[in-house]
């Protein structure tokens, strides 16, 4: 089951590169078709899935590196099994609203069925080394979608992030090569590993924990390692933002849930109250940058590392272990509900500021104002997705960002301050709505034209579902909740 999901989109984008006859119709729709049979494979994992179950579902494994004890080892748990479905959501979504690019249109969806491929191979791998083969190979997949269909300077953007982030993902190596030095017997398999715990809070272990952390706090992003992120974001095509956005800055926090902080407990116990520090800055540090941007896209990469903060925050009080469990598997809970529902708002964000490019050929916010009047469809999308992102009642966001505080204020009460962020966030996003959709017509809002259907089918169904997990959260908590749980039990305390 899993390595068809995992592979699938691999084998047609294949197909696509190697058939140059292949119309650019053709292509659009090919990507269209794959995408939307991995939600159907997705829907039917949700629906098999029993959460109540200890350990992984779907399980997969047959030797692959014997020497060093790497296998190619699969499995999904209630932690991993959202970030696919939101993955696969989001990858359909971009495949609609690509149905109108005529860059390339061949290639640009091989491209991206590959980048479906490492995505969801990154949230199924329980092997250290096949978890890195993925995570690098996502950093060269949006290289070359920045570079290739990027806008102002993506050749520079493109180059930016991918040294960066590959930068982090030598860092992240070196940190697997400490466990599997460390581990009696020597092994990368992730499951075997979380049961050993072979290092403790001491030099090595915190070193270790050091390594790991940078090279996912890169890709997560967080403050100080966040400066990639607005240059790549601005520059990218519109696609291509929604899925680093939705996706691939994902696998940052999920490797923390998944690798750091069940194997090296001690360690994350240790450096919590640092760890928290660091998401509260985030928190502030990226709502007031997104408050001072002119750009309506820079605006919402900056929320990013806002949203983002929350969930390292959240993690961050996991490893208060003078709080009380329930407090701790709450914040646990929020982290991962975060991760979806930062994907599902965000995504549709970018994919709007795509309909402005795609009219206007800008995003500069001065250059508009008064677009609700000949775009109301429009208009109302942008902002359902605002107040989505804000984290008012009744989103996804909502649910998330309470559980978060309840249980990181619960463990460490000056985490109060971060509710700051949320002012702020609010603040910006009701700003921008403003310069944008309301008022006087700018000089480039005559330009603006209502959605289109391809464009309206795209972002809707991803607004759709953040309403719905806001509404009746238990159809997505029921699934993180147990997993939540096992988490806070390996972090111990």
């Amino acid at each position: 089951m899993l390595s068809i999901l995992v592979f699938l989109p691999l084998a047609a984008a294949v197909v696509l590169a190697a058939i140059p006859r292949v119309s650019d119709r053709a292509a659009r729709w090919t990507w269209v078709a794959i995408s939307a049979i991995e939600v159907v494979l997705v829907a039917v994992a949700w629906a098999l899935f029993d959460p109540s179950e200890t350990g992984l579902a779907f399980e997969e494994r047959t030797p692959w590196i014997p020497g060093v004890d790497s296998s190619y080892h699969l499995g999904v748990d209630g932690l991993s099994l959202p970030l696919i479905a939101m993955t696969a959501v989001i990858f359909v979504a971009c495949a609609l609203f690509a149905l109108r690019e005529r860059r390339r249109p061949r290639q640009q969806a091989a491209l991206f069925l590959f980048l479906e491929t490492v995505s969801i191979g990154v949230f199924v791998a329980q092997d250290l080394l096949l978890f890195f083969v993925f995570f690098d190979l996502s950093i060269v997949g949006m290289y070359f979608a920045i570079a290739g269909w990027g806008h102002g300077r993506p050749g520079r953007s493109a180059l930016k992030f991918f040294i960066y982030t590959f930068l982090g993902s030598l860092a992240l190596l070196l940190g697997f090569i400490g466990l599997y030095v460390a581990a009696d017997p020597h092994t990368f398999d992730i499951p075997q590993l979380v049961a050993a715990q072979p290092l403790d809070g001491g030099a090595v272990g915190t070193a270790v924990l050091a390594a790991i952390f940078l090279g996912l706090a890169i890709k997560t992003p967080t403050v100080p390692f966040h400066t990639w992120l607005p240059p790549a974001h601005t520059d990218a095509p519109t696609v291509g933002s929604a899925i680093l956005a939705a996706v691939l800055l994902k696998m940052g926090t999920y490797g923390f849930v998944r690798i750091a902080m069940p194997i090296l407990p001690e360690a994350w116990r240790a450096w919590a109250p640092v760890i928290v520090a660091i998401g509260v800055l985030s928190v502030l540090y990226g709502a007031l940058a997104a408050l001072g941007q002119t750009d309506l896209k820079r605006t919402i990469a900056y929320t990013s590392v806002n949203h983002m903060g929350y969930v390292v925050l959240a993690l961050g009080a996991v490893g208060i272990v003078s709080a009380d469990a329930d407090a701790r598997r709450l914040a646990a809970a929020g982290a991962v509900t975060q991760m979806v529902s930062h994907g599902l708002i965000t995504g549709a964000l970018f994919l709007l500021t795509g309909v402005l490019l795609r009219r206007a050929n800008t995003y500069r916010m001065d250059d508009f104002g008064g677009v609700a009047r000949a775009a109301p469809r429009f208009a109302a999308l942008f902002a359902v997705g605002a107040f989505a992102s804000l984290g008012l009642p009744g989103f996804s966001g909502f649910i998330a960002e309470f559980q978060i505080f309840v249980g990181s204020i619960a463990a460490l009460p000056v985490t109060a301050i971060a509710l700051l962020g949320i002012l702020l966030t609010a603040a910006l996003l009701l700003r921008a709505y403003q310069r944008v959709f309301t008022g006087e017509p700018g000089e480039r809002s005559a330009a603006v034209t209502d959605t289109t259907r391809s464009e309206f089918w795209s972002v809707a169904p991803l607004l759709g579902l953040s309403v719905l997990i806001g509404v009746v959260p238990v159809v997505l908590l029921a699934v993180i909740d147990p997993a939540a749980a096992t988490l806070v039990d390996l972090v111990g305390g």
